[in-house]
């Protein structure tokens, strides 16, 4: 993958969620009444992050379970038709459910929007927040749909032929986001021996 641009590597990555973190707390005059859901795969991970450093900043957040969960969006995307087979996720949401809270979904590229889209439509399902708020790790434009996100730990210009990938040390073996040309695919994880997991 020599044309593979890192443009984030692990420290960098964990200062954005940092920061992230206590840009929510900020917005909501403190941790009550949130919950942050993430969209699986990698965006469940990056919110269990960022809850874990709002409750270290904040501790009336009370417990990370109480906190954060995830919420699958894979039966109200709009690509089914052209793409039925697909994984189901995990949606998971923390006992106090979601009505009158406020939600911050969290997912790892924003891009087209269609993802976010189908989540709030994920969310509906559950319940009725009070207000509903998005945060990314990286923001590549291209958006398709009017959604934009209030929380964004790194916007970045693309073309739109190139890939940008998230990589994490729960599903990759490491933490970095790279830019790829045309045809490249994921860079391949750390060996099993290095600490990389299977992706679920």
């Amino acid at each position: 993958m020599a044309s593979a641009r890192p443009v984030l590597e692990a420290p960098e990555i964990s200062r954005v969620l940092t920061r992230i973190a206590h840009e929510v707390l900020e917005r909501n005059r403190g941790p009550q009444d949130l919950v942050l859901l993430g969209i699986p795969t990698r965006g469940a991970h990056l919110a269990r992050r960022v809850g874990e450093r709002l409750v270290a900043a904040e501790p009336a957040a009370g417990q990370l379970e109480d906190l954060v969960g995830s919420l699958d969006v894979t039966m109200h995307r709009d690509d089914l038709r052209r793409r039925p087979v697909r994984a189901l996720g995990r949606t998971h949401v923390p006992a106090g459910g979601v009505d009158d809270k406020v939600v911050v979904l969290v997912d790892d590229v924003l891009a087209s929007g269609r993802t976010v889209r189908a989540a709030l439509d994920a969310l509906s399902d559950l319940g009725r927040p009070r207000a509903v708020r998005l945060a990314v790790l990286v923001d590549r434009g291209h958006r398709q749909l009017p959604i934009r996100a209030d929380h964004v730990g790194k916007n970045l210009p693309t073309a739109g032929q190139e890939s940008v990938q998230v990589l994490l040390e729960e599903v990759d073996g490491r933490d970095a986001v790279v830019i790829s040309a045309p045809g490249e695919g994921r860079p391949d994880p750390l060996p099993r021996g290095a600490g990389a997991e299977e992706a679920p």
